[in-house]
């Protein structure tokens, strides 16, 4: 029998600190709605799925069914921190995730409230994965891929979605890879998954050809994909006045809590717009990836597996320069392996996250104006990116360089494959447009007058 561990609420006292909640009533407002469970389980005697299940059911009679879940959402979290600390052995919400296999403590609330919650339980049940007709097939596919030096990351979520919906379908076992594609196509909800599901189909199809070489081939729809690019958000190229202004914003952000973060902004945003890096790789970077000294910087296993070190200008190394200046002050940890971008927060600091980066950088964009106010429409951080080349190539017309031949150079400055990865940054403006008319009229004036000379 599992009881709860205090009864002085030095346990949710423990949990909350940690938690490091911004804002002032928060603490508070956390503190009462976890000890009013803490009180409800200490009547019941004990913590189990019984208790658990009285509470929800008696919570759900005075709060709509999304607070119902809110709170059973923080008790989780509150449980996880007492089985991770060792103050409880285990507990049930847990325990039904994990022996039902769902992957949501949501669900398992529902299951709960439910009329007939094992029977609910067990409908909520997650199959094991890859456990369909094809599924073997399909996980020693996706083994073979990553052994050759793929990642398959996205192919992989895309066949463990054939065969979760396989799973579903046990009658269409034995027939032909053309009959399932069309199957699971025709449940596809929006032409952006049915585009994926077609990739999908058309790698499985190759796949299976090599089995059953009789196996006909599956294309995908080339009008679907052109609805599908053409409903996609189109990068923005940021002007020099918009680059500025992000710049000033992100350095000038209130952070009371983290001083350190403002500068940490504006330093990733001119590393993204001087050298083109990925946020993922900004936020990989360590200290170590550093060499002011020769002014480059090294980012390690990247996208395409591929490592470079890249030259940069000299404003990039002096935003560089006083931002670990800045670092140091605010205490920064030290060594090689230590991240660039160091978080103040949490315990010890470390790591911005992707999320955390994101959402900042939303908020900048949206503080300048330069974003609506809410949905996910507008420019994102990555179009920093995209403008970087579409400067790099603005640069070269003016300065009578043929961007053709230094393709290759750029695709290898940005860590792409081959230069046609390239190409879905070179983004057309009027400016760009008005530079190459430019350059391709002096061209045929300078092969008419060659003409003219030779007649």
């Amino acid at each position: 029998m599992t009881t709860w561990p205090d009864t002085d609420g030095a346990a949710i006292e423990r949990y909350v600190r940690q938690l490091r909640l911004r804002h002032p009533k928060a603490n508070m407002i956390y503190k009462s709605e976890l000890r009013r469970f803490q009180h409800f389980i200490e009547t019941q005697g004990q913590l189990d799925v019984r208790s658990v299940q009285r509470w929800l059911r008696a919570r759900s009679k005075h709060w709509p069914p999304h607070l119902v879940i809110d709170r059973a959402c923080k008790v989780n979290r509150l449980l996880d921190f007492l089985v991770e600390e060792g103050t409880l052995k285990s507990q049930p919400l847990a325990e039904l995730r994990s022996r039902y296999a769902i992957p949501s403590v949501t669900a398992v609330v529902h299951a709960l409230l439910s009329a007939r919650p094992s029977v609910a339980l067990e409908a909520a049940r997650r199959p094991p994965a890859f456990s369909s007709f094809l599924g073997a097939f399909l996980k020693d596919y996706i083994e073979l891929r990553r052994a050759v030096g793929y990642r398959y990351v996205t192919q992989s979520v895309r066949f463990g979605e054939l065969d979760r919906f396989l799973q579903s379908r046990p009658d269409l076992e034995g027939q032909d890879i053309s009959a399932l594609a069309r199957d699971w196509l025709a449940e596809a909800r929006t032409d952006e998954q049915r585009w994926g599901r077609q990739l999908a189909c058309r790698e499985l199809a190759r796949a299976w050809a090599r089995i059953d070489p009789s196996a006909p081939p599956l294309r995908p729809d080339p009008r679907l994909k052109s609805r599908v690019l053409a409903a996609r958000r189109r990068p923005q190229v940021f002007t020099a006045d918009q680059i500025r202004h992000i710049l000033e914003t992100a350095r000038t952000w209130p952070s009371p809590r983290a001083p350190l973060r403002g500068e940490t902004l504006y330093t990733m945003v001119v590393l993204s717009y001087c050298a083109g890096l990925r946020i993922g790789e900004l936020l990989r970077l360590d200290l170590g990836d550093l060499s002011l000294d020769e002014g480059t910087i090294t980012v390690r296993d990247t996208k395409f597996f591929k490592s470079r070190r890249l030259p940069l200008t000299d404003s990039a190394l002096s935003a560089l320069r006083e931002y670990l200046r800045v670092r140091a002050r605010h205490g920064g940890r030290l060594g090689t392996s230590a991240p660039l971008f160091w978080r103040q927060t949490g315990k010890g600091g470390g790591r911005y996250s992707r999320v955390a980066i994101d959402s900042l950088m939303m908020k900048i964009l949206r503080r300048i104006g330069l974003k609506p106010a809410s949905g996910c429409h507008g420019p994102r951080f990555h179009d920093v990116r995209h403008s970087f080349v579409h400067d790099r190539m603005m640069d070269w017309y003016r300065r009578g360089i043929n961007p053709q031949s230094h393709l290759p150079y750029l695709a290898t400055y940005l860590g792409h494959k081959d230069i046609y990865s390239t190409l879905a940054y070179l983004n057309t403006t009027p400016e760009l447009l008005q530079l190459a008319s430019k350059r391709f009229r002096a061209y045929v004036q300078h092969s008419i007058a060659n003409m003219g000379r030779l007649s």
